[in-house]
């Protein structure tokens, strides 16, 4: 038996593998291929843009997959959102689902849409937005590059954006939120069923969120006097539980902490100060908690 996933092919497709290679799991893909090779046997992976991902985990054709909520909310499916996993290509934040019109333009919100023409790839999401709030308007599907048709083409856009530069560089400006959207793994309700399937995606679903969680942390540890041990503690961040474990040398004990990394830098100068030595940083790649 063998559990069928989607992995997201496009501007997601580096961080996912990225975000995987974390969690202990190394893909292989050619730049031709959608069929990645991976280093578990009961895996089989497709690369697939993330837009069709739900609408193939709903039908069972995929036992799983990751995909953006905005897109499990565009198609309207029925499936299991086993975890939600705070990553986008760029950054760590949410990306969000907007209103975008040229500066200066009399829309200001959803109401002064009537009667306009909106491009956007979120044709459904965008025409039920409009439904919820009584407002009429023409909403056409675009293959992306939606700004460059403001104002010629169309009067606004349904976008989205993780920092709103391009938005910003052609020119146009946010009016309004309608969504904010994060990766979720998700599971066809049929394999969540079974037992070997759901006990699979479930590890996974553990093991990626260690591998998010690792993001910006760093572990420390360090050799400390005994008589040093309270001066150094004082250093450590605030609710901070270091593991002390005793040395061969009574006394002399090793000290061992997970802490950010931005902190680290000037954490590190203070510790030595303290007292104490032998200070090791080292990367994580998961905290399970």
């Amino acid at each position: 038996m063998k559990l069928r996933i989607g992995i997201p092919k496009g501007s997601l497709q580096e961080a996912t593998f990225a975000m995987f290679r974390k969690a202990g799991y190394h893909f292989l893909v050619d730049s031709r291929s959608y069929l990645p090779t991976v280093d578990d046997d009961d895996l089989e992976a497709l690369l697939i843009r993330p837009q069709e991902i739900p609408r193939y985990v709903q039908d069972g054709i995929l036992d799983g997959g990751l995909t953006g909520y905005d897109w499990i909310v565009d198609n309207g499916v029925d499936v299991v959102e086993v975890a939600n996993l705070t990553y986008s290509k760029q950054t760590q934040r949410p990306v969000k689902i907007v209103l975008a019109v040229q500066k200066g333009s009399p829309i200001r919100g959803v109401k002064d849409l009537r009667g306009k023409r909106i491009a956007t790839e979120y044709v459904r999401l965008t025409q039920r937005w409009l439904e919820e709030n009584g407002v009429h308007a023409a909403v056409e599907f675009s293959w992306g590059a939606c700004e460059v048709k403001v104002p010629e083409l169309v009067d606004a856009i349904v976008v989205n954006t993780e920092t709103g530069s391009s938005i910003r560089a052609h020119g146009l400006e946010i009016v309004e939120l309608l969504l904010e959207s994060t990766t979720r793994l998700i599971a066809n309700r049929h394999a969540w069923e079974d037992a070997w399937k759901r006990g699979k995606i479930e590890n996974m679903a553990l093991l990626l969120r260690g591998a998010l969680q690792a993001e910006g942390m760093v572990g420390l540890k360090m050799n400390v006097a005994a008589a040093d041990l309270e001066a150094v503690l004082g250093t450590l961040p605030a609710l901070r539980r270091p593991t002390i474990a005793p040395l061969s040398d009574s006394e002399w004990l090793a000290v061992e902490t997970v802490l950010e990394e931005r902190t680290a830098r000037d954490l590190i100068p203070k510790l030595k100060r303290a007292g104490a030595e032998g200070i090791v940083e080292y990367p994580l790649n998961k905290v399970v908690y």
